[in-house]
């Protein structure tokens, strides 16, 4: 089986270019949809975050508040290495247990979303890794539809290694800065290349 790491900056595109690999039939997982999963109500990752930032991180219905816990993390270069150490292992025991079952179940290839991929050193899992990038101007347009201020959009991208050093580290680069049928081509000769 083979298997593509795709990461990139923030507000990127990401997720459009892993829809159009896809489209395409390749198996995809999303490991901030991962760690969504991990710190729902009941589960020993939210446990443990909880004991580790304080009970005024979740809701009274025991839900994660996002917002406040990224306020934190985002804020503290600690605090986000104690996030991390407590979310890290379980998103890549999953993502790696994923890519095992579809090795037995004969997939041929798998594409795993990983923002922090190069930063945690997860690239040699993969036989190919893909860095999706656009312009900083499209960044900070993108960033601000979410409804970030300038200062969180701002301690988000620096909590991530520069864009140009991913691209630097990456196998292959789709750029998102013009129409999707653009990175669509992009994303057909990428495939067509790692299955040569």
């Amino acid at each position: 089986m083979l298997l593509l790491g795709l990461t990139g900056g923030i507000a990127m595109g990401k997720t459009t270019v892993a829809a159009l690999f896809a489209r395409r039939g390749v198996m995809v997982i999303d490991t901030d949809a991962v760690a969504r999963q991990l710190v729902e109500p009941g589960q020993p990752a939210l446990e443990e975050i909880v004991a580790e930032f304080g009970t005024g991180i979740v809701d009274s219905q025991g839900n994660l508040r996002r917002d406040v816990l990224a306020g934190i993390v985002f804020a503290d270069s600690r605090a986000r290495s104690k996030l991390e150490a407590i979310l890290h292992p379980r998103i890549a025991d999953f993502w790696q247990a994923k890519a095992a079952e579809w090795h037995r179940c004969g997939v041929r290839i798998g594409m795993i979303i990983i923002p922090l991929l190069f930063e945690t050193g997860a690239e040699r899992h993969f036989q190919a890794t893909i860095c999706v990038a656009c312009s900083r101007a499209s960044q900070a347009a993108r960033m601000s539809l979410r409804g970030w201020t300038a200062e969180e959009c701002r301690r988000r991208i620096d909590a991530q290694w520069p864009v140009e050093r991913k691209i630097g580290l990456a196998d292959y680069v789709v750029w998102t800065e013009g129409l999707l049928e653009v990175a669509d081509a992009q994303v057909e000769r990428i495939l067509m290349q790692v299955t040569d």
